[in-house]
């Protein structure tokens, strides 16, 4: 099992010399403190002893470090120790030029839930400066500095966890679980133990004459994935000091999560996106590759699958499937002072070997293995060459390195121009995405020119289809295919559209201006305003704030490090020399041109090499054995947080969206299939949104007593799987699985409308037409003969829920102990008890 950080809050107290960072788990049980030098001007001198607290020996602490630190014993007053700020988390240190500070997260919101492990994104954070006014040497441009990132760079797309490793993926992290770590356990758990001793009170056991066995269980805590890491930087002068319980690190992207109800069942659709911190930046500022194969706007983007029913990774059941975006990797750049919207593109440096592009697919073997597939949306046929270039240098590349390469192993490549397609009536777009994401098997790499509006519809394509897949593993459906209009498909696209805009305003300043509507040409006719302002606003942001994003970028991932020796960040002309390592020095080694990979990654494919057990691998991971019930490892601690009050109308899993809440329709007689085509103006959403209309409020749908039985799931899976515009004028306007009735005449009865309007909120949740007097043959049989001749109050036969044996006993076993009739207890009860006095009191 994976370890659970034990610092989910801390606070920070502080007196003239030092600062207490006092952290706690869940429950307040077990604490860490640690203590920070503030008479160091410029140094950060940190002292961690790596003891566990409780909550007892931890008030003692800082009471003597109170009573001791005041001027008089008894006097209150600024000269004790003072408490300063309530935190959720430790983001790193920074220096500029002065002194160093400390950044904490403040603010947090739950997000997602995989497997019991919630992932929050952090909403605020605050920046302490560390050294005390009496040693510390001012700088005339420190504050510039400090204002920059606090300005500039956006907290607003940064997530964290404190039980799951977000920098990898949920098939990295379950391979981890599944390893045998009997064997190198011994060695890490007398480590541990040194580092966390023991008292005799503590190690006092009051079952031991007994002999009963404890269960042992492996706690994995492993190195993460740097590339995808934020704060790694602020983290490296401590990460060695302090216990690794300190260490939060976090992500740049996206994270969401929706809720698929299937007849109750619940699904959790989970999209989460990891934008890399090598060579990022802003649109015009950060194009193609650097000399290290890192592209700009790398992003990998994971659509995680599960039954919600089962919480564990043991005994649930899940599926993941990831897709990468990022800029073609080549040595390109766009000339963005001539303020054109659209510069022209130059290639800034000859590769006739490919030797970028082979270190950036290298990258891409070790951690997802073979085959890539390369989807290169550019265009390729153009009067002026623009985006055409992009397209001939990449093709040059992957033929070169494919030369080398098995060939059960060469890289896919697979170009078409969307869109030239759009433009076509005769072409569907959607369709020719689908076509190729039902061929996809393996890690797709999908770009366009600057992977935003074409890059996410193809990846919205390939996830839905990867979605019928992954329902279909995990038994919700009987055919992986799904189809537009849908509630299933829907909810996604809501959650796709989020993730698109999200990376787009992170890399390009604005929103998506291109959407799955306007490729499907359904979008409404107010869309194309919209997409003018947002093509307005990315050409705003690109010319006057990108450069100021780009230096908050900078200074946070700590690719400059300001110094008095150097120039001013805002002093550069480019940041070229900063991203680009081979302009200040001549590479010692130099990768071959032919065999380009790195050793050890060609033997083990189609396995990545990350995921292999090898010697290397296996130090990044560290193994303790550790009690089953302990807190460290308990799920249900860090799922359900049984010591805080928590109400039940504010918990995460009832604010998230709800398939059935927001996009089923709100009638009666409508099926609650998610799988049900529907027309587009009957989600829940547009209901509630369209009372204006009059005549839309009349047509409803037929009530419970006259809808028509739903048909099977073969005629469902016979239609078109993209349905297009004219697809659904030809079939008319009626859905499959509810057939609309319309109210008015064809001449066009007013006084029966607006008797039909009055009693329309009777007519929809009983069916009726309260208003109807009855007939007379009616009031006759109702007279004389009773209300049913049916033994139950229904039509349907009824039967008791049935009770297992197990519930049963345990109902019974309550209700005796409340007589004051005890059982005796078993070894399973003795156990419990055990583990429960030694997790409390010991």
């Amino acid at each position: 099992s994976s370890l659970t950080s034990a610092v989910h809050s801390l606070y920070l107290s502080f007196y003239f010399q030092r600062y207490f960072l006092v952290g706690s788990n869940h429950a307040q049980t077990k604490h860490r403190v640690l203590k920070i030098d503030r008479t160091e001007p410029k140094d950060l001198v940190i002292i961690d002893d790596k003891h566990v607290y409780n909550q007892q020996e931890v008030r003692e602490l800082l009471g003597r470090l109170d009573q001791g630190n005041r001027t008089k014993i008894g006097q209150k007053g600024s000269s004790g120790l003072s408490r300063a700020v309530l935190a959720f988390g430790i983001v790193g240190f920074v220096r500029f030029l002065e002194g160093y500070y400390i950044v904490l997260i403040t603010k947090r919101r739950k997000m997602a839930d995989i497997g019991g492990h919630s992932i929050y994104k952090i909403e605020d954070t605050t920046m302490i400066y560390i050294p005390n006014d009496s040693v510390r040497v001012t700088h005339p441009d420190e504050a510039r500095y400090s204002q920059t990132v606090l300005d500039s760079y956006d907290f607003a797309f940064v997530f964290c966890s404190y039980s799951y490793d977000l920098s990898h993926s949920l098939q990295y992290n379950l391979t981890l679980l599944q390893r045998p770590y009997e064997q190198g356990s011994s060695a890490a758990s007398s480590t541990e133990e040194e580092v966390h001793t023991q008292s005799k009170q503590d190690s006092f056991d009051i079952f031991e004459d007994e002999g009963l066995p404890t269960k042992v269980v492996y706690g994995l805590y492993n190195e993460p994935y740097y590339k995808y890491v934020w704060n790694g930087k602020l983290l490296e002068r401590v990460k060695d000091i302090v216990h690794h319980d300190w260490l939060m690190y976090i992500i740049h992207g996206f994270c969401g999560q929706s809720k698929l109800l299937i007849y109750g069942r619940p699904v959790h659709i989970t999209l989460i996106a990891r934008r890399s911190s090598k060579f990022a930046g802003t649109r015009f500022l950060k194009r193609g590759a650097n000399c290290e194969g890192d592209v700009a706007n790398e992003v990998e983007t994971e659509q995680v699958v599960h039954d919600a029913s089962v919480m564990s990774f043991t005994a649930g059941s899940y599926s993941s499937y990831v897709q990468v975006r990022g800029s073609v990797p080549l040595y390109w750049s766009q000339d963005i002072s001539t303020m054109m919207p659209k510069p022209p593109i130059r290639l800034d440096q000859a590769d006739p070997y490919a030797y970028v592009a082979g270190l950036h697919f290298d990258q891409m073997l070790q951690r997802f293995g073979s085959p890539i597939i390369i989807l290169n949306l550019v265009k390729k046929r153009e009067k002026r060459k623009h985006e055409k270039i992009l397209s001939e240098e990449l093709y040059r590349a992957v033929v070169n390195l494919n030369q080398f390469l098995p060939p059960s192993h060469c890289i896919d490549y697979i170009a078409w121009d969307m869109a030239r397609y759009t433009k076509s009536k005769l072409c569907n777009v959607l369709d020719r995405l689908s076509m190729i994401a039902e061929n996809v098997t393996g890690v797709l790499r999908t770009n366009c020119v600057d992977c935003l509006d074409r890059t996410n519809t193809a990846q919205f394509m390939v996830g839905k289809c990867a979605l019928a897949y992954q329902l279909y593993a995990l038994g919700m459906i009987d055919k992986p295919k799904l189809q537009f209009d849908t509630d299933c498909v829907r909810l996604f696209e809501e959650l796709y559209e989020d993730h698109g805009d999200t990376l787009s305003l992170q890399y390009g300043g604005s929103q998506l201006v291109h959407r799955v509507k306007t490729y499907r040409k359904i979008a409404p006719w107010t869309q194309h305003s919209k997409d003018i302002m947002q093509t307005l606003s990315r050409y705003y942001s690109n010319a006057f704030s990108d450069a100021d994003r780009q230096d908050a970028i900078n200074l946070f991932l700590q690719v400059y490090q300001p110094s008095e020796a150097k120039p001013h960040l805002w002093e550069l002309p480019t940041d070229l020399y900063l991203h680009q390592t081979s302009t200040m020095a001549i590479p010692q080694d130099r990768r071959s041109y032919t065999l380009w990979w790195s050793e050890g990654v060609l033997s083990y494919l189609p396995v990545p090499y990350d995921e292999v057990p090898c010697e290397e691998n296996m130090k990044k991971v560290k193994v303790k054995r550790m009690n089953q019930l302990d807190e460290s490892i308990d799920i249900y601690t860090e799922f359900f947080k049984p010591y805080e009050l928590t109400s039940f109308d504010d918990t995460f899993c009832i604010a998230m969206t709800n398939s059935a809440r927001e996009f089923m329709p709100k009638t009666v007689g409508a099926d609650p299939n998610p799988f049900t085509v529907r027309k587009p103006e009957e989600t829940g959403k547009s209901v509630l949104g369209s009372k204006s209309s009059k005549e839309e409020t009349v047509l409803q749908r037929k009530t419970a007593a006259s809808a028509p039985p739903p048909p099977s799931e073969e005629a469902i899976s016979s239609t078109s799987e993209d349905d297009s515009e004219e697809d659904r004028e030809d079939e008319g306007t009626v859905s499959q699985r509810s057939t609309p009735i319309k109210l008015l005449t064809e001449s066009g009865e007013s006084s029966r409308t607006q008797e039909v309007f009055q009693h329309h909120m009777a007519k929809e949740p009983y069916g009726l037409n309260l208003a109807e007097f009855p007939s007379e043959d009616d009031l006759l049989i109702y007279q004389r003969e009773p209300v049913s001749r049916f033994p139950e109050d229904s039509i349907y036969g009824v039967l008791p829920p049935q009770v297992d044996k197990n519930s049963r006993e345990v109902f019974e076993s309550h209700v005796m102990t409340g007589q004051g009739q005890v059982r005796a207890l078993c070894r399973e009860d003795m156990l419990m008890y055990r583990e429960y006095i030694k997790n409390r009191y010991m």
